[in-house]
């Protein structure tokens, strides 16, 4: 019998999935350039659509008990999904490399005396030790960090918010950033993880379920992480680091910054293995996995974090459009697909893709860049509808 995983299971892998130093550092970009009266509603707002875009996907993958990369075979046809799992073991690599130099760049700033290379290999280290193990042998240990982790950061926010940190944030004549920006750095994260998580709910008990509370669970997550990082520009840094000294956190912010690492970097990189299978049917994911791992690490080391900003919205403009070409495929295009669809379907992410790169450097466009980018995809996939409908 296969083994499945149920509800607190899913509830928790994908509320760690949030626990992050990115997502804090998305929350102190938008607190930091944002009025406090303006920025809760395109905050929530984003998240809210990331979060119903997570769980279409995720059922995808649920239903049909195939990975991600291996779910999009039958929308983009045997080339078109290996060419998507290249982007996405690619961007995988990438993602846990900006991870871990957060997280070792936070480390440093709580005034450790370890060098930051070093620090990186370390964290790299643990994540590849993790993936080895795999998830189900260590869901015991998985569901004890995780409940460390969201005290210790309950302990935090608590003397974050204690003092009405909002009350010192910009008026509202000091915001940089329009609605469709904050929009736009709201939906971010959780469309980098559209082509991840369909490796996770594939296992899942309950399809709808265990879907529903995977990306319920990182929304909720997601948004206090957000809420975090904006608190922290009310103490008057935009230092995680700095926030955590001003707190009085010490040894419990080295373990927070740590933990919150490792365990989104686990789900990274095991999903670099899972995407590495659905290339060559022979790669072993878990040492494909562990490979990215420490690749990781000499690719923090080497300073992705200079190119962070750009590399966000590159995903972005990847698996958004890829995201709305295989919902609109699946839940609308009932028959069986041939190479007419798949060329077509990949035509339709194309003009996505180049939609959003065309738009991204606009100054606050109505929708923002994502949306208008998943719009037109999905109603140029749609357009096959129509055809077989009008023969």
């Amino acid at each position: 019998m296969e083994n499945r995983t149920g509800h607190f299971t899913n509830f928790i892998i994908w509320f760690g999935v949030a626990i992050s130093v990115s997502e804090i550092e998305a929350g102190i970009q938008i607190g930091s350039l944002s009025a406090v009266d303006s920025l809760w509603f395109p905050l929530i707002l984003g998240h809210l659509i990331g979060g119903v875009l997570l769980f279409f996907v995720g059922l995808i993958g649920a239903r049909l008990r195939l990975n991600a990369m291996e779910s999009i075979n039958s929308t983009f046809g045997n080339y078109g999904s290996k060419f998507f799992a290249i982007l996405n073991v690619t961007q995988l690599l990438a993602w846990v490399a900006v991870l871990n130099a957060q997280g070792a760049m936070a480390l440093m700033g709580l005034n450790l005396q370890i060098p930051f290379g070093l620090v990186c290999i370390v964290l790299a280290i643990l994540v590849a030790l993790w993936v080895y193990v795999g998830l189900q042998r260590s869901s015991r240990i998985t569901t004890v960090v995780m409940i460390v982790l969201t005290l210790l950061l309950a302990i935090l926010s608590f003397k974050f918010f204690a003092g009405n940190t909002f009350a010192t944030m910009p008026a509202a004549t000091a915001s940089k950033l329009g609605f469709w920006n904050i929009f736009e750095i709201s939906i971010a994260m959780p469309i980098s993880w559209l082509p991840v998580i369909s490796d996770y709910t594939k296992d899942v008990k309950n399809p709808i379920k265990d879907t529903a509370l995977s990306a319920v669970a990182y929304t909720l997550a997601s948004l206090w992480m957000y809420f975090i990082g904006i608190g922290i520009v009310g103490l008057g840094t935009t230092s995680i680091s700095q926030a955590i000294l001003i707190s009085g956190l010490g040894v419990q912010g080295i373990i927070i910054v740590v933990l919150s690492t490792v365990t989104t970097n686990f789900l990274a990189a095991n999903s670099a293995g899972e995407s590495s299978k659905a290339i060559f049917n022979r790669i072993n994911p878990k040492i494909a996995g562990v490979v990215i791992s420490m690749l990781s690490a000499l690719l923090a080391i080497s300073g992705i974090m200079d190119h962070y900003v750009n590399f966000l919205y590159l995903i972005a403009s990847v698996f958004a459009p890829m995201a709305a070409v295989l919902l609109v495929s699946f839940y609308f295009i009932k028959s069986e697909s041939d190479i007419w669809t798949w060329c077509w379907n990949i035509f339709s992410w194309l003009v996505g893709f180049l939609v959003y790169q065309s738009t991204v450097n606009l100054d606050s466009i109505v929708l923002g860049p994502t949306l208008l980018a998943i719009i037109i995809s999905a109603a140029l996939t749609y357009v096959q509808v129509i055809r077989k409908k009008v023969k």
